[in-house]
């Protein structure tokens, strides 16, 4: 479903080119849930953007099956991280959701916004309620329901839950999971908990200074069989919250 060939993705800076994401490569079959893991800077982001058209491809390629330049738009979808920043404060959530529809014109409109409120959890009534009169649990639900209302084949998610407590982060990961499962959706999750991580995906790699250093599947994760020093490092440094977490999503501790 997704190829990604020796991908650069650069960026002017005052200094000069700087290159965010250096020849990376991995693809995702259909209906897999694949992870990219790193810290902070190390182009996990950049490359969801490149996949869905938002940051330049400066070398290599990414493919996504069936979904030319003109279909992406509606085919991935991308959910961000900031559940507050992602939703306009002046649209009410009828509007937000109505708005996709409208631009892709898709028809049945108000259908489609209550079943698409209906299958991540919310009441119809929530339609006409502006995004400060919802929980950061609630406001994620409804960009979810935003990304899925245009019946995509990609979800790109990009730190979904980083920005919630661990209970409600929990409950997100869990409509994500059921949502996989009913869709058949090809996903790729992008974050630096690997719990969250073990919980969602199948597959991950593992990036640093804008290159993949390492991709295993995660069972090799769980049993801390890296090959990196990098890779370990990443492991211990999560470790203790990874125990804390383990025990909210039901992952193994290991992990």
């Amino acid at each position: 479903m997704i190829r990604v060939d020796a991908l650069t993705v650069r960026f002017k800076t005052a200094a000069g080119l700087a290159d965010a994401v250096r020849a990376a490569s991995f693809h995702v079959p259909s209906g897999e849930i694949f992870g990219l893991v790193g810290e902070s800077g190390s182009g996990k982001s950049t490359i969801l953007r490149a996949l869905s058209g938002l940051a330049p491809v400066a070398e290599g390629s990414v493919h996504i099956a069936e979904a030319d330049r003109d279909a992406r738009s509606r085919h991935v979808q991308m959910v961000f991280q900031d559940p507050y920043g992602s939703l306009h404060p002046r649209f009410t959530v009828d509007k937000t959701l109505r708005e996709p529809l409208l631009i892709n014109a898709i028809g049945d409109e108000e259908a489609r916004i209550v079943n698409a409120l209906r299958e991540v959890g919310l009441d119809p009534s929530y339609r006409f309620r502006y995004p400060h009169q919802l929980s950061g649990g609630q406001r994620q639900r409804v960009s979810i329901a935003r990304s899925l209302i245009v019946e995509p084949r990609v979800l790109l998610l990009d730190e979904p839950t980083s920005a919630l407590d661990v209970s409600v982060q929990a409950e997100i990961l869990n409509l994500l999971k059921r949502l996989h499962r009913e869709r058949n959706l090809t996903m790729i999750l992008v974050s630096h908990n690997l719990a969250v991580v073990g919980f969602l995906c199948s597959r991950v790699a593992i990036m640093r200074n804008g290159e993949i250093i390492e991709e295993l599947p995660i069972e090799k994760v769980r049993a801390q069989q890296v090959a990196s020093e990098y890779s370990r490092k990443l492991l211990l440094a999560t470790g203790g919250y990874q125990r804390k977490a383990a025990e909210v999503f039901g992952v193994d501790a290991s992990l």
